[in-house]
């Protein structure tokens, strides 16, 4: 297949870009700094000058295309709608990145969330007004007119990603705080959880929606779940440092901001990838904790 990626240079864009063209797909990337384009053509990928605001150039770039994977910002409507009008009617895949802070929730880091939210259910997003754009976006590129829409939701990835940005999001903050502390912090206790999936598990779920003309709609991605305390105590054994020490909400917002540390760090995003699982995708790793005491990479 011919594919057009947006975000080919960042940490989701790019280990997607690797795993197709290692598959045989010709892809050509979006790239914002021409700096970037030398990192893109390492992995195969043919460096497309632009940005998310280009509504001409996606356009056009969707409508030569096979199929297009929006792997840049979740909440750029008017790239999501230019993607989307280069490829009306064809039945071609707009394949939609998301993120299941959706369903994230208030818990500030101390309590576990019994809520589990599956995607072979109706997935309805909570109050919070990103979220609601967030989720209204996701909706329109389902019920998109003539263009096979899937919208993949992820939980948090981890795994080592391509340059120019290998770093997992999420994990950063909690390690560059306790680098230059000498303390592991998380919000609260810690006892918020949020559901996992390593970057080539998510990459290959990619590539799978892609080229399956049976795949469409909504979909959960994750394999396994963690809470930040476990996430923690093993970032403090691979820093060598010593126990977990909790933070209250003020304290971290100082750090990383409200809304970081409350409605991300300090959030529960608990999700099944039921759908992901009957298309016949098979994720192969199951422990963050594990990942970051063996293979985390501190920089």
């Amino acid at each position: 297949m011919n594919i057009f990626l947006t975000g080919a240079a960042g940490y989701i864009g790019g280990a997607i870009g690797a795993r197709l063209t290692a598959e045989g797909h010709a892809v050509r990337g979006l790239v914002r700094n021409p700096d970037h384009a030398p990192f893109l053509r390492e992995a195969g990928v043919v460096p497309v000058q632009g940005d998310l605001d280009d509504a001409g150039l996606l356009a056009a770039e969707a409508e030569r295309a096979d199929g297009v994977v929006n792997a840049a910002n979740s909440d750029h409507r008017g790239a999501a709608e230019a993607l989307l009008r280069g490829l009306r009617g064809s039945g071609k895949p707009l394949v939609h990145t998301s993120g299941t802070s959706l369903i994230g929730d208030d818990a500030r880091g101390l309590a576990l969330s019994p809520h589990v939210f599956d995607d072979a259910d109706e997935v309805v997003a909570d109050s919070h007004p990103v979220r609601q754009a967030r989720f209204a976006l996701d909706m329109d590129v389902v019920a998109a007119d003539g263009v096979r829409g899937v919208v993949l939701c992820n939980s948090l990835i981890y795994g080592t990603g391509r340059q120019p940005n290998p770093d997992t999001v999420l994990l950063t903050p909690l390690v560059e705080q306790a680098r230059a502390s000498g303390v592991v912090r998380v919000v609260g206790t810690g006892a918020n959880t949020w559901s996992t999936v390593h970057l080539d598990d998510m990459a290959a779920l990619y590539s799978l929606v892609l080229t399956d003309p049976s795949a469409a709609g909504f979909y959960f991605v994750e394999n396994g779940e963690s809470s930040f305390a476990e996430i923690g105590a093993a970032v403090a054994d691979r820093l060598g440092l010593g126990p977990v020490q909790p933070w209250p909400l003020a304290d971290a917002a100082a750090a990383w901001g409200e809304g970081k540390a409350r409605y991300a760090l300090g959030a529960n995003s608990r999700v099944r990838a039921t759908r992901a699982r009957e298309l016949g995708w098979k994720p192969s790793h199951g422990s963050m904790p594990d990942w970051v005491r063996q293979d985390l990479v501190v920089r």
